[in-house]
């Protein structure tokens, strides 16, 4: 009998009877900082659920910054296949992402490996803060080496949406923009991140954390889905197009979205710091309109 696929969300019950099966998942560790680019290994070192690969956010998530692609520009599809297939991701491997930071980092994972075409990926509901009071044990021991697995690209499971797409919406408003972001940044106040501050026009806010519960983990499917229609105005997913401040933390939201059952909305991947690079770029300040 095949392991259930798990590809939203696992809990740290789940993933503790899943590592205990004969076909284990494996495990990533996406822990980091923005301000503090070796927190996040700090943190693996200190201790990680046993077995668990850690993932740099700027190496193997991100490619190199032109200075107008944004501060986290996506890899294309290749490279990041070559990067899955080196930690021993084959097309049959069920990965678990997770990290110190309610699933911020850990949803780009997600959505990554959905890009390739990768279903078999979930992020741990609540993050190494979940799995710690669920009693479970934490290692700070490096794992043994994993033999190269056969990742190959397939079909893209999601959708991505360019700056010139995005620009050329403005007028029309075929899709709405959900912008990840803490309010004031969307407003355009205490921007530290961007040198601009502002928003796509157009654009409406959901705080990526507004996805959470008190307890950090992810709210239910039921009342995640009327929060979304309740700034979409019940907009269909396809007509939806998630961004952020780099195109990370909108994953989050786009992973809400597929609890919640909305399903097709895209991801702007350059987001407000590609946006706020590009000359005469349109920039609304203020509230939503």
């Amino acid at each position: 009998m095949n392991p259930v696929t798990h590809d939203t969300l696992i809990s740290a019950e789940q993933l503790a009877e899943a590592l205990r099966s004969a076909h284990p998942p494996l495990v990533l560790d996406c822990s980091f900082e923005l301000t503090n680019l070796g927190a996040g290994q700090q943190a693996y070192d200190a201790g990680h659920i046993p077995g668990a690969l850690y993932l740099h956010l700027e190496h193997a998530l991100s490619a190199e910054k032109t200075g107008r692609n944004g501060r986290h520009p996506l890899p294309t599809r290749e490279a990041f296949a070559r990067t899955m297939a080196a930690l021993g991701v084959s097309n049959d491997t069920q990965v678990v992402a997770y990290d110190n930071a309610g699933g911020m980092y850990a949803a780009r994972l997600w959505w990554m490996l959905r890009w390739t075409g990768h279903r078999a990926v979930a992020v741990l509901d609540g993050g190494i803060a979940a799995w710690k009071t669920a009693g479970h044990a934490v290692s700070a021991e490096a794992p043994p080496a994993r033999p190269h697995g056969n990742f190959a690209l397939r079909e893209p499971l999601v959708t991505t949406q360019s700056y010139e797409e995005v620009r050329a919406n403005i007028e029309g408003g075929h899709k709405l923009v959900l912008d990840a972001r803490a309010p004031d940044r969307f407003r355009g106040e205490n921007e530290t991140m961007d040198p601009v501050g502002g928003h796509i026009p157009g654009a409406r806010n959901r705080l990526f954390k507004d996805n959470l519960a008190a307890d950090g983990r992810f709210k239910p499917s039921r009342q995640l889905r009327a929060e979304f229609d309740a700034i979409t105005g019940g907009r269909p997913a396809t007509e939806l197009v998630n961004q952020c401040g780099s195109g990370v933390t909108a994953c989050h939201n786009l992973l809400a979205m597929e609890v919640a059952g909305l399903k097709g909305a895209a991801l702007y991947p350059g987001s407000w710091s590609e946006w706020s690079a590009q000359p005469g770029a349109p920039i609304a300040t203020g509230p939503a309109a």
